[in-house]
């Protein structure tokens, strides 16, 4: 059904069609027995799939990526889609409206997007208190969590302690995401010991209350050999809890597409980056000796490109574009495969 009614949706803006589906997708979750048949057609549960990770129990390894439910409105219509853990944000101190439109670009040929969103959303409060209310039905819940794009790096650290404290109690895990190159000069703050300060300055307040949430550290697939050196190091001597790989890239190598699109500015995710995020997960596995749990993420469009993942040394895999190229079957292929 999916891939009939997608060529229509590729007509549309994506960041329209994104919301005219989303808010569908809430709509339909009212109407009678539609959730049960949407579950029964997609969610594949089976105990042999639950993964212990960083403390947690996740009833199965595939997750949705941040950016798809910004202000986690649609929770508890995604997991009818059989994720095993969805991962809101990035969501910041205060409300922004993101970089200006149009923002996001498909690339059909090679598979991808392109999208400089700049951290659009309704601000840490809101997405709290929306949290608060949500039906979990045994989903893990990861709060993404960034700087708003008017504070300087200078006082970043600041902006992570507010997102980190408000979402405390709603979610199971954290995620620090400096890796994002659409929020000006915040890849910076991958460098060592501004990075460090962040990291550090968190676990500081982390388990004071006698609960500890997991804190992971998401990193761009553009980091040179030397930089993921330190990375695995800070990851060892802030003792967080693992490391998300990757974030999208700034690389336009090797594609397709028309020149035009290949100079937009922003990420780029898809196909064209399974393989560096690959790479990475590999080397942070080899070089820290499996020392930490890593969650994959770039370029998974199907059960092969998930088992590539996990072999390279991931624990858990997320998707996104993916999800929307290939549709929300995939979930289920991936679970599948992983049971056989």
């Amino acid at each position: 059904m999916y891939q009939f009614l997608k060529p229509i949706f590729f007509q549309f803006n994506p960041e329209k069609i994104h919301h005219f589906v989303t808010g569908t997708l809430q709509r339909a979750q009212k109407v009678w027995g539609l959730p049960k048949i949407i579950k029964a057609g997609f969610r594949y549960d089976d105990k042999s799939l639950e993964r212990e990770v960083f403390g947690l129990k996740f009833k199965n390894p595939v997750g949705l990526a941040a950016g798809f439910d910004k202000n986690g409105e649609y929770i508890e219509e995604l997991a009818n889609f059989g994720f095993g853990f969805i991962e809101v944000g990035t969501v910041t101190p205060l409300p922004q409206p993101g970089n200006d439109k149009p923002r996001m670009f498909r690339l059909p040929k090679d598979e991808a997007i392109i999208n400089r969103m700049g951290f659009n959303n309704k601000g840490v409060d809101v997405l709290a208190r929306k949290l608060e209310s949500v039906k979990r039905e045994g989903i893990l819940i990861g709060g993404n969590i960034g700087k708003n794009k008017n504070t300087p790096n200078e006082d970043a650290v600041n902006d992570y302690i507010k997102c980190f404290d408000r979402l405390f109690d709603v979610v199971d895990y954290f995620v620090v995401n400096v890796s994002s190159p659409n929020t000006p000069n915040l890849r910076a703050l991958q460098e060592k010991e501004p990075l460090k300060n962040i990291l550090n300055t968190l676990q500081e307040r982390n388990g004071k209350s006698g609960v500890y949430r997991p804190i992971l550290l998401k990193i761009a697939p553009d980091l040179t050999s030397d930089q993921l050196d330190d990375i695995v190091e800070i990851v060892l001597e802030t003792k967080i809890a693992g490391v998300i790989a990757t974030n999208t890239t700034i690389s336009r190598e090797d594609l397709s597409s028309p020149e035009y699109l290949k100079k937009e500015a922003g990420g780029l995710s898809g196909k064209p980056v399974k393989d560096k995020s690959t790479a990475v997960i590999k080397y942070l596995s080899e070089k820290s000796n499996k020392a930490f749990p890593i969650i994959g993420v770039g370029g998974i469009h199907s059960a092969a490109d998930a088992k590539e993942k996990l072999e390279a040394g991931a624990a858990l895999v997320q998707i996104y574009t993916g999800f929307i190229y290939e549709g929300p079957g995939l979930v289920k292929k991936i679970l599948k495969s992983l049971k056989a």
